[in-house]
């Protein structure tokens, strides 16, 4: 497909494709998904390898958001059931860490819900932050904590922060359909608060909530314009309770479509599977490596992940290698073109949005003892989709 080859001579010179080009890749069909996903694989393992980097999240502050963000079980009103709780003491953030890490996890994102920290929630981070740093020699973290104000990325800077995660989520045209409390622009000053105060800056999106290619389209080309270090791809989990609990528009083949085009317009950019891999992508998660170098282990904000042991497995069955905390994530050029922390690549956080589930530590499917039938192609999997009701918060032990 002459698409196809011009799109990886282009990822490998780094050059931008067209938003042509980019339209295109999403609208291949299903008979011709592998033939992207070969494509992509190339520009990925031409920058990155076979590398995989792990990223585990730890949720310091869960629900109580005064942010109307539609796709959000944090929002404000909530009723989805989540775990609520103010913020974890630096002791018990770096406890939950340190099992993300010892599962082989190089970076760990500091999340809190909220629009954006007061200065005295930037202490509190800092401290955290100290005493993760202080546990565990090498660690990478990015703090993830809503709007900033001035002054406030420098401080996290100084704390010892390495990267700040920030989404845009979707198109500046249809931001204030998925929410009004904050702007578009307000996202974007964020990210740029962070470039400016020396932080990596990681930066993303969500797919599934309705939007058009053109939107897909056009939120990608401006996060290549904003030059973040990673981009975390989030895939929307409906999670009852939630305004987008209707939102089931996504099949496997169109989350490896989203990723290829992702990859082809970001081909030396860390490229993150996070929120909803699960639920989406389901049995075909190890085919998505081809495009990704970078998911989080375990479990996610305010609902739970696959199996940390089963996303290890996931990884070396696919052909695929942990990445380790002496190699750097990002290539040599962007290293020292300046950007970000210098060395290591960006975990995003994927902002205060959920990811599903795949299955409970003990093997099975949440929510169901063992399934039946075959479920039906596109319907919505509710079963695959369940609160976290462990790690951060509570007193069981996290999945990692």
């Amino acid at each position: 497909m002459d698409l196809l080859n011009t799109l990886v001579d282009k990822g490998l010179r780094r050059e931008l494709p067209t938003r042509e080009e980019a339209l295109a890749v999403l609208a291949t069909s299903d008979d011709d998904v592998l033939d992207v996903v070969a494509a992509a694989g190339k520009v990925r393992r031409h920058w990155f390898g076979r590398r995989v980097k792990l990223n585990y999240l730890v949720n310091l502050k869960s629900g109580l958001c005064p942010e109307d963000c539609s796709y959000c079980s944090q929002r404000l009103g909530s009723s989805t059931g989540i775990l609520k709780y103010t913020w974890l003491k630096p002791e018990q953030a770096s406890q939950a860490a340190a099992a993300g890490l010892a599962g082989g996890a190089k970076r760990v994102c500091l999340v809190a819900s909220g629009r954006g920290p007061t200065d005295r929630d930037v202490d509190r981070v800092a401290g955290t932050i100290k005493a993760i740093k202080e546990q565990n020699e090498g660690v990478e973290v990015c703090a993830c904590l809503g709007l900033l104000s001035d002054g406030q990325a420098e401080r996290l800077r100084e704390a010892g922060a390495d990267a700040y995660n920030h989404n845009l989520n979707t198109s500046e045209s249809t931001y204030g359909d998925i929410t009004t409390t904050h702007t578009y622009a307000d996202r974007v000053d964020t990210v740029n608060k962070a470039h400016a105060a020396g932080l990596s800056a990681c930066s993303g999106l969500i797919a599934g909530m309705g939007e058009s290619d053109e939107d897909l389209v056009d939120v990608v080309f401006s996060l290549r314009a904003l030059d973040p270090d990673s981009v975390p791809v989030n895939f929307l989990i409906p999670v009852e309770g939630t305004p987008l609990a209707a939102e089931w528009n996504l099949t496997p083949q169109r989350c490896l479509r989203i990723l290829a085009m992702v990859r082809f317009v970001c081909p030396d950019i860390e490229v993150r599977i996070a929120g909803g891999r699960e639920v989406h992508l389901r049995s075909m998660q190890p085919v998505a490596l081809h495009l990704a170098n970078s998911i989080f282990l375990g479990d996610y904000l305010t609902t739970e992940g696959q199996a940390g042991k089963a996303d290890l497995e996931m990884i070396a069955d696919a052909g695929f290698e942990v990445e380790g905390a002496d190699q750097v994530t990002l290539p040599e050029h962007r290293v020292h073109a300046g950007g970000g922390c210098g060395s290591h690549a960006e975990a995003g956080c994927g902002s205060h949005e959920d990811a599903g589930c795949g299955s409970h530590e003990g093997g099975g499917v949440c929510g169901t003892a063992a399934a039946a039938a075959a479920p039906a192609a596109n319907e919505p999997r509710t079963d695959l989709v369940a609160v976290r009701r462990r790690g951060a918060g509570t007193d069981l032990a996290p999945n990692a």
